[in-house]
């Protein structure tokens, strides 16, 4: 089933959280929302932190931006109860988001991806890997949702 997009819609259906802000949650943010986009879907994904970083890791921005994914609009973000309010799928990347840094969490449902962080990363081609395993749950995440 296709479902028509609608980009003044706000309602944001997975929140991508980490620390930072700054590397895997902005990647699953960018690879859902363009997969989506290209699907026809109207999925829409946001994401946040619970101490945000100043700028998106410069390895990640240019790992995307190899893939044509436009991350020109991309700044790290504090998570909000509001971004919480409406109940999105939560999913955390595996950098112990917790209940103490954040406490409006633990009244949503997290899965946790257990990804690696880039920021520990020594070179271009093992956050490369990282992105194509980041796409490789997205995609999963998508057809779960969607059927598609």
């Amino acid at each position: 089933m296709w479902l028509e997009v609608d980009m003044n819609d706000e309602r944001v259906d997975v929140l991508f959280v980490c620390v930072h802000n700054a590397g895997r949650s902005v990647a699953a943010k960018i690879l859902f929302n363009d997969r989506s986009t290209k699907l026809g879907l109207a999925l829409h994904a946001e994401s946040a932190g619970t101490m945000p970083g100043r700028q998106i890791n410069p390895t990640i921005r240019r790992v995307l931006e190899s893939f044509n994914l436009d991350t020109s609009d991309q700044l790290p973000k504090l998570i909000t109860d509001e971004m919480l309010s409406n109940q999105p799928r939560v999913i955390t990347m595996g950098c112990q988001v917790e209940a103490e840094a954040c406490p409006a969490i633990s009244f949503a449902e997290i899965d946790d991806w257990g990804l690696p962080d880039p920021s520990q990363m020594s070179d271009d081609e093992e956050v490369v890997s990282l992105v194509h395993e980041i796409s490789r749950q997205v995609n999963a995440l998508i057809y779960e949702m969607s059927g598609v």
